[in-house]
């Protein structure tokens, strides 16, 4: 145990060091801060740290614009004709909704309120008060209350228990003003993880989904977490789960990716191995994404989902040039896995980058060969 300790240290130091690299073909060192041959990022056009956007997993400046308007004015209308000309089938209104929750959750834990000061996030409950036939509203209303559980609470205690089923109920509302609409159901599906449906009720609740949109990134990601190990599954039913919407996927679906996801899911706490990350099972799930990647709509909005993730493994095996062309795509916005886990994802964004600059630098790589 004492050596498993030291080895931890020993990681975490250089993760503390990592970004302070030097190029020298073929090999990485570390050098001092300020060591005028280290690795600079800044070379390739990326932005500084303190610049990361940790909002988002990719650019929607539309969304940006609204989110921005919603916080500095506290009226929530530009959300509500935003998400009214977001169209139910796609992937963006699923994104959009989950945003504007996530920030009035964010607001309320900032700001909880008190007898002279009011709660952030108003502007929600004064959206579902005044628009309560709004099915934008009652949607991010019920997403919300899912993440107010997740960070309020510990799952299996009564007020856990007291928000999700809350939640449970607003999904069905959601559900009823917008009959043909997904994002209710997939927004119940990190209820149902919450609340462990038995398997039976929540295969039910997964085949409203797949009626009304099959091929949903989003939805087939809440509902990979259900199968996974450390909730309701195992390893063995997340990757069958995963591997079977793989190899239905349409051509041009990001689905061929959830492999990926399902491997990073059940990743050893403790790997200091570079070669797990070159084995073949690794290996088949990252070509799935990158191909993935390769075949999918430029404007797909899960685009972004997928190219952070295909980082953190790409760096971790070693792929520098792969990796580095993933960044390009998605460099300036950091709001994804596997980054939200760390308690700073900027940071853990650039000390990725860092990484592949300098390994990408080390085998010859210059911003002159990086494709844009």
């Amino acid at each position: 145990m004492a050596i498993l300790w030291l080895l931890m240290a020993l990681l975490m130091l250089s993760f503390v060091l990592i970004p302070l690299v030097r190029r020298r073909r073929g090999a990485i060192e570390l050098v001092s801060p300020g060591h005028p041959d280290a690795a600079d990022p800044a070379d390739y056009g990326f932005l500084r740290q303190e610049e990361l956007d940790v909002r988002l997993p990719g650019a929607d400046q539309d969304l940006l614009d609204v989110l921005d308007l919603v916080q500095r004015t506290r009226d929530y209308r530009a959300a509500a004709q935003l998400l009214a000309g977001t169209g139910i089938e796609g992937e963006a209104r699923w994104q959009r909704v989950q945003a504007f929750a996530g920030a009035a959750a964010l607001e309320l834990q900032q700001q909880p309120g008190g007898i002279h000061q009011t709660p952030g996030g108003q502007w929600l409950r004064v959206w579902r008060a005044e628009q309560p036939k709004d099915a934008g509203a009652a949607a991010v209303h019920a997403e919300f209350l899912v993440q107010q559980a997740w960070r309020t609470s510990t799952p299996g205690t009564d007020d856990f228990r007291i928000i999700m089923e809350e939640a449970r109920e607003a999904c069905g509302q959601a559900a009823l003003l917008s009959p043909g609409d997904p994002v209710p159901y997939i927004i119940e599906l990190s209820v149902a993880r919450g609340l462990a449906y038995p398997r039976a009720e929540f295969e039910q609740l997964w085949l409203k989904i797949l009626d009304r949109a099959p091929h949903h990134m989003g939805a087939h990601l809440a509902a990979l977490h259900y199968w996974c190990e450390k909730w309701h599954g195992s390893r063995a039913q997340a990757y069958s789960f995963a591997e079977a919407a793989a190899a239905r996927a349409p051509q041009g679906s990001l689905l061929a990716a959830l492999p990926l996801f399902a491997v990073f899911e059940h990743l050893p706490e403790v790997n200091l191995v570079a070669s797990f990350y070159r084995s073949e099972v690794v290996t088949k799930a990252m070509h799935g994404a990158l191909h993935a990647v390769h075949a999918a709509r430029p404007d797909d909005p899960m685009l972004a989902h997928v190219r952070h993730l295909l980082i953190f493994f790409l760096v971790r095996a070693e792929r520098w040039a792969e990796a580095m062309e993933q960044l390009v795509h998605v460099d300036g916005h950091v709001g994804a896995l596997p980054w939200i886990l760390s308690a700073d994802p900027a940071a853990e964004f650039a000390l990725y980058r860092a990484l592949a600059v300098a390994g990408y630098e080390a085998n010859g790589g210059s911003p002159a060969t990086l494709p844009g």
